[in-house]
Order: structure tokens, then C-alpha cells, then sequence
């Protein structure tokens, strides 16, 4: 009978303890994840947080058609984007390269972690993309204690596998990408793509996807500003991880790998970019805004964090536009000012027509409310010593036309430099659609980096002419004038003591002659005649046209005496460009909108706007005004818009930017220049669109000598050409070339061809045309 075998003890005992070891790895496991859950090893994240992670969202301004303006951040420039708005092969990319079995596994990757285990990390490190997000969320840098480095890890586990639990496969690599800081204040993919490609992550091509996956490894070390090649290198070898797994081909691995990297680098920052003068409106109306209006729990918004998207008026299109018109202008203009006044030419440039003593006080106000001084005082420096470091030569990087991105480093003092930025013309504009109040484009100035104050709403200037469109008002609504009535171009005096004027008020035509001839008022206005426009604010009276001013969105104080009628009250652009989107909206006005909606980060409506408007004119006499305007730009001191004479012409060739413009749509619009063409101004109007612009010194004594030059067709008129052509080349704008809607029953008479032939022969020279403007 044959014998059983009796098993082997040592092979028996061999199971045993494997059983033994395995089913306690299993416990110490079980423990350490009971362990790390209950706080053992640190902090862990609430069920809560885990819901709802805290992260930094900076608020999105928004353009009428979609784009993005810019943003308001404190550390963190991060815009979140959904899994959908990733493009496929990003998702692929960052899959192969960081985490290959990503779909197989619940947070860890027991085969990375064995691999990782055995051979030390040599072969490669087993974070999944879900304990990547758990160490950027929860757990932060690694420590380089291994004590704290191991209880780090520990807790990734655990927070990993309960993010799983909670999101998506997809969830998790969008909260993974809008996480990561990719440097220079790219915070998150969206803002990565932005900054270095300048688009939207959807419309990344492959090479540049994983270029940004090349960079999640370390984002320092990664630079493509600094160390491309690295980035170029780095860059491929996510592109064959991505041919390993099959997500492309060799020969498209190839391909891609050949090509140059192909950066377009847009940084963002509060001082760059699109509309930089409105995004500092925007930033100083949203600080108010939060002010007034709280949480549901009592707490404030806070516009650098919470991640509100500002939903605005502005046309990005419009708005480049607009840029391109100042800067193409202003660099023209501000080239012959500065041969106009060297100092050969001007001892006292850039001033003109001041005194030594009368030149310090500039300097010292200016001195005084600089940074500089105020920083100096806050620590304790005496004025003497103050002063005396303003007269200490440095090094420093200042505004220059003629330079790469307009600056250039020099050496000088402070106080020099004071001087040197009072040589630069400065300029305003915005542009709005008259039906809706919405602004279209708004510039506040030559270059926001250097000069910071927002001529379209912080600063106001003497109107000139552009102010008589109000008296004509006036005396349409009030006296049933019609554009065809003619008054006498003579010398014209208002008596003492009437209308609160203590003296005889006798202005002067700004050529000083008098025809003494009957002019229409339509060609009285088209030449800025004054003579004409006194005696209409004698007829009306001062408060009549300070009332109708008012009602017409002008807040400033408008005194009411004649010398009002001649634009002596200073105004901004920005209620400007509201008051004459009256004349053009049919006599209603609309106050100027920017703002439209705002939302929190779940897309809840925190505002909504509500128009304010105001009849103020009826049809007929809006539309009467409107004509009047018209003849400005037929044969009035605008007439340059629409004609072509002696190109030539001195004044034409030197600074009358991209002339002749050939407009030949309806146009209604008023040019202004005030005394010593310290202002020109242009307002523009077509029946959807106004537009303002103003160009000056920062002091009234910076200004041209003649008025050739310095008045508001030579200066400001061109940008409002400029702007309107570019407006006109895009016809998706829908910018309008159509005449102005004239009311069914117009009780005015606006036809005056009969006259209008008369006057046009007497004025059809070039000469005249350039003498007209005041």
C-alpha cells in the first residue's frame, strides 16, 4: 500500500507567514489611511473643502464681443475653464506623459508606486495627476524633512483617493490644469495659453499643448522665456510619450518634434495690454461697487479673488482701433511739437509764454504731489533732503516715441524728468453708441505704464467751440430758429450789467474780421462764427443754455454769463460724448454705460444695469441740430474729412495724420480751440456711433504757437478719421454709413441748398478752409 506524502513543513510555513505579512501590509495600510484620516499625520481637508477647494479667482472683464479685456489679481491671474473647453490632444498629452494608466486606477497607481518603491524613484515616480492635484491643493511644497516628506505623501493618498470619490475622471484634470502656476503670472491653462500664445486653450495646435504639459514637471526649471532649448527638449518628450501610447503616429511625432517653438508672449499685467484707462475706471468703479453691496453673509467681494466676471460695454475691435488711431496721431503730432519747441527755438520749452518765477511753481506742485515725495515723506525725510533728491541724477526708464515699446533707459534727475513728461502732448477719446449709452472705445491717454491720469473722465478742459452746439439748441427749441435763418456777422456787444455780466461783453471772430454780412446758422456754425453765437445767448439768455447743458448729462458748473456761448467751462469727454449722444439719439439722453452684468463664479447675477435716460429735445429739434452739425464737416472748419485739397500743404504733410480720409457717409460733427490752442477738440457723429476726442498739454502753457497747428482739426479731428476708417474697414461692426433718420413730420426747415450754394463758393479755397476753426 503505498505511502502519502507528507507536505513540507518549511514550504507550509513559507505560505504562512506570506499570508501573515500581506494581511498585516494590509492593515498598516488600512491604518495609516484611519491614521492620516483622522489628523494624525496633519490637518486633512473637510469633506467640505474637498467640494468646494479654495482657490484665488481673479475677476474677468469681458468685452461686448466676448473677448477678454483683462483681469484683476493679486498673486493668482486664474481664470478656470470646464473639461470641455480642453482641447483633446492636451488631455492626451498630459496623460501619457504624467500618469499613462490615469483611467485604470482610483487616485493610486499600485503598479507606479511598486515600481517607484523598488527602484527608487530611478525609474520613474508614481504621483498620479490625482495626487498632483492633492499635493497643489492640500498639501503644498514638498518637505525636505523625509519624516514630513513621507507624512506628506501619505496624506496625497488619501486626499487623491477622496477627490476620486468625489469628481470625475475629467473633473479632475480640468481642477489640475486651472491649478497650476505655469509662471509670469499664468495661473491655471487658460492664462498659460493666453501669455504664451495668445489664444484660447481650444485653439492650442499639438506642439504648443504639450509644451505647456512640459512645463507641469517644474515651471521654473521649464522657462521657454529663458531657457527655450531646455522647454524645445523638454516639449518632445511629451510628444513621444504621446506616440508610445498610441496618441500619435511616428511620423506626426516627427513632424511636430522638428518644428521651432513659436511663442507669441502677452503677459499680462494691470499696466498692459487692451484698454488699460478703462480697466483702471473699471478697477476704481468696482471698489465702490463692492463697498455698497455685500455677500450673502455679510462679507465683501473682493475683486482680486473671488473670481466675479465683469461683463462690459466695450468693443474689443473698436477699442484696438481706437489705440492704433491715438498712437499713429499722437506720435505724428507730438514729433513736430517737439521741433516746434527746442529750446533754440523756446528757452522756456515746453512751457510757452511764462515766467521763470511762474515755471517753478509748475515744477514744485508737480514735485510735490509725485511719488517720490510722498514715499520720502512717509519715512521720515526732511524736505530739505527731499528736495535735494531731486536734483541727483539716476538711472531710469522713461517714455519715448521713437523707442522699442516706446521706452528708452537715460539718466537724469527726477526733477528733469518732471519737465522732460510735461513736453508730451496728451490725448482723450471714447466712443459711443447714442441708442444704448454703450461705450464702445475708451483711451484715456498716450501709454498708461507713464502717464496714468485718465483725460476722459478724471480730467475736464475748456470746451472751445464744441460747447455752441448748446446755445444753437437753445435758440432752436426756444425761438423756432431754423438752420436757414440768417444773422448779421458784426460786432457784436451785450451791454453791463445783463445776464449778471458786470462789463460790456464784446467777442472777437478768431481771425478778427467781420464780414457784415447775413450768415445762415448752419454756415455760422460750420465756421464757429462768434459774433453770431453771442447774439443767439443774448436772445436765450445764459440760463437757458446752462439748463439745457445740464439736462444734456453736463454736471460741471456752467456760470451763467455770455462767455459761456464761446465754451469757457471746462468738461471731460466722457459727458461730452453723452451730451451730444442727444442730438444724434433723437433728442434723448442716455447716460454713458460701461458696465452691463456682473457674475459670481457659479455664473449667479450679482448686477444687472438699468439705462437712465432723459427727454430732453424734441425730434424735430435734435434732428435740426444734427443738420446744422452736418455743414461742419461739408464746408465748415471740418471740411478735411470729407475733401481733398493741396496735400502740399505744410500743416497736411507735418501733422494731419493719414489725410485725405474721403469720408463721404453723412457726418455730423463740431470742432473746438481754445485760447493759445491750449485744446482742440473734435466730436464726431454718425447715427449709431459719437465719438470725442481731445488733445492737449498737461499745463495750458504747453501748447503750439498757431493756430495752423494747435487747432482741433489739426489735432484732435485726424484721430477721429483715423478711428472711424479702420471702424468702416470692418463692415461686421455695423458702424453706420446711413444719413440720420429725420422724423416723419419735420416742422423745422433744415433745406437751405439755395444759401448753401452761395456760401460754398465764397469758401471753397483751402486757405479758408484751414482759418475757419475756433
Amino acid at each position: 500500500m503505498a505511502s502519502k506524502k507528507k507536505p513540507k513543513k518549511g514550504f507550509g510555513r513559507f505560505i504562512k507567514w506570506f499570508w501573515i505579512v500581506f494581511g498585516s501590509g494590509i492593515l498598516v495600510v488600512v491604518l495609516i489611511f484611519l491614521l492620516a484620516s483622522w489628523g494624525v499625520f496633519g490637518e486633512m481637508p473637510t469633506f467640505e473643502r474637498l467640494e468646494n477647494p479654495q482657490t484665488n479667482l481673479a475677476t474677468e472683464i469681458l468685452s461686448s464681443d466676448g473677448e477678454t479685456l483683462g483681469k484683476f489679481y493679486l498673486d493668482d491671474n486664474r481664470t478656470p475653464v470646464a473639461f470641455d473647453q480642453l482641447p483633446e490632444h492636451l488631455v492626451n498629452a498630459l496623460v501619457s506623459t504624467e500618469d499613462a494608466r490615469y483611467y485604470n486606477h482610483a487616485g493610486i497607481d499600485a503598479r507606479g508606486t511598486l515600481r517607484a518603491f523598488v527602484f527608487l524613484g530611478t525609474r520613474g515616480g508614481a504621483s498620479t495627476i490625482s495626487q498632483q492635484l492633492a499635493r497643489q491643493l492640500f498639501v503644498g511644497v514638498r518637505s525636505r524633512n523625509l519624516f514630513e516628506a513621507i507624512t506628506q505623501k501619505i496624506k496625497e493618498w488619501v486626499i487623491a483617493t477622496r477627490l476620486e470619490r468625489n469628481y470625475t475622471k475629467e473633473e479632475i484634470i480640468a481642477m489640475y490644469l486651472n491649478i497650476y502656476d505655469f509662471h509670469y503670472n499664468a495661473d491655471g491653462i487658460r492664462s498659460a495659453s493666453r501669455i504664451y500664445f495668445g489664444k484660447e486653450p481650444l485653439e492650442l495646435k499639438i506642439e504648443e499643448g504639450a509644451m505647456l504639459v512640459g512645463m507641469l514637471k517644474n515651471s521654473s526649471l521649464y522657462n521657454p522665456i529663458r531657457r527655450e532649448e531646455l522647454v524645445k527638449n523638454r516639449r518632445n518628450t511629451v510628444l513621444a510619450q504621446m506616440a508610445k501610447y498610441g496618441y500619435l503616429t511616428e511620423q506626426e511625432k516627427d513632424s511636430l518634434q522638428s518644428l521651432k517653438m513659436d511663442l507669441n508672449f502677452n503677459p499680462e499685467s494691470h499696466r498692459e495690454g487692451l484698454a488699460t484707462y478703462f480697466r483702471m475706471y473699471l478697477q476704481r468703479w468696482l471698489n465702490r461697487w463692492v463697498d455698497e453691496n455685500k455677500k450673502p453673509d455679510g462679507t465683501e467681494y473682493s475683486i482680486y479673488l473671488d473670481g466675479l466676471k465683469v461683463y462690459t460695454t466695450i468693443d474689443s475691435r473698436m477699442q484696438k482701433n481706437a489705440e492704433e488711431a491715438v498712437e499713429t496721431h499722437m506720435k505724428r503730432l507730438q514729433a513736430e511739437f517737439f521741433v516746434q519747441n527746442t529750446v533754440e527755438r523756446n528757452p522756456t520749452t515746453p512751457f510757452i509764454g511764462l515766467e521763470d518765477f511762474e515755471i517753478d511753481g509748475i515744477l514744485e506742485r508737480a514735485m510735490k504731489s509725485s511719488a517720490r515725495w510722498r514715499a520720502m515723506k512717509r519715512q521720515g525725510a526732511k524736505e530739505n533732503q527731499i528736495r535735494a533728491s531731486f536734483r541727483e541724477k539716476a538711472e531710469m526708464t522713461v517714455f519715448d516715441w521713437n523707442s522699442d515699446s516706446y521706452e528708452k533707459d537715460t539718466i537724469m534727475t527726477p526733477l528733469d524728468s518732471i519737465r522732460y513728461y510735461k513736453t508730451f502732448l496728451r490725448t482723450a477719446m471714447m466712443s459711443m453708441e447714442p441708442q444704448t449709452g454703450h461705450v464702445k472705445a475708451w483711451v484715456g491717454g498716450i501709454d498708461y505704464k507713464h502717464f496714468q491720469y485718465d483725460n476722459v473722465i478724471q480730467g475736464a478742459r475748456q470746451a472751445g467751440s464744441t460747447f455752441k452746439p448748446f446755445v444753437y439748441a437753445a435758440a432752436i427749441d426756444q425761438l423756432r430758429y431754423s438752420p436757414c435763418d440768417s444773422l448779421p456777422d458784426s460786432q457784436y456787444c451785450i451791454e453791463p450789467l445783463k445776464h449778471g455780466n458786470p462789463e460790456a461783453w464784446c467777442p472777437k471772430n478768431s481771425d478778427g474780421k467781420y464780414s457784415g454780412e447775413m450768415k445762415t446758422l448752419k454756415n455760422a456754425l460750420a465756421n464757429s462764427v462768434n459774433t453770431i453765437t453771442a447774439q443767439l445767448i443774448d436772445k436765450v439768455g445764459p440760463g437757458s443754455v446752462a439748463e439745457i447743458a445740464k439736462n444734456m448729462g453736463l454736471t460741471r458748473e456752467i456760470p451763467e454769463v455770455p462767455s459761456i456761448a464761446l465754451g469757457t467751462p471746462d468738461f471731460n469727454v466722457y459727458e461730452m460724448v453723452g451730451a451730444y449722444g442727444t442730438f444724434a439719439n433723437q433728442g434723448v439722453y442716455v447716460k454713458p454705460v460701461m458696465i452691463t452684468r456682473i457674475e459670481d463664479k457659479n455664473g449667479t447675477v450679482l448686477y444687472e444695469y438699468v439705462p437712465e435716460t432723459k427727454d430732453v429735445l424734441s425730434k424735430d429739434v435734435a434732428y435740426a441740430m444734427v443738420n446744422l452739425m452736418e455743414g461742419v464737416t461739408e464746408y465748415g472748419s471740418g471740411a478735411r474729412l470729407r475733401h481733398t485739397f493741396n496735400t502740399n500743404n505744410t500743416v497736411y504733410k507735418e501733422v494731419v495724420t493719414g489725410y485725405p480720409y474721403e469720408l463721404n457717409n453723412p457726418i455730423a460733427g463740431k470742432t473746438g480751440t481754445t485760447q493759445n490752442q491750449s485744446d482742440g477738440w473734435f466730436m464726431g457723429m454718425v447715427p449709431n456711433l459719437v465719438t470725442g476726442v481731445w488733445v492737449g498739454g498737461e499745463e495750458r502753457s504747453t501748447h503750439f504757437r498757431n493756430l495752423l497747428y494747435g487747432q482741433g482739426a489739426s489735432m484732435a479731428l485726424p484721430i477721429w478719421a483715423l478711428y472711424m476708417k479702420a471702424n468702416y474697414a470692418n463692415e461686421d461692426l455695423g458702424v453706420s454709413l446711413e444719413a440720420f433718420p429725420e422724423p416723419e413730420e419735420l416742422s423745422i426747415n433744415v433745406d437751405c441748398t439755395k444759401i448753401l450754394e452761395e456760401i460754398k463758393e465764397e469758401t471753397d479755397t483751402e486757405d479758408d478752409l484751414d482759418d475757419l476753426d475756433f
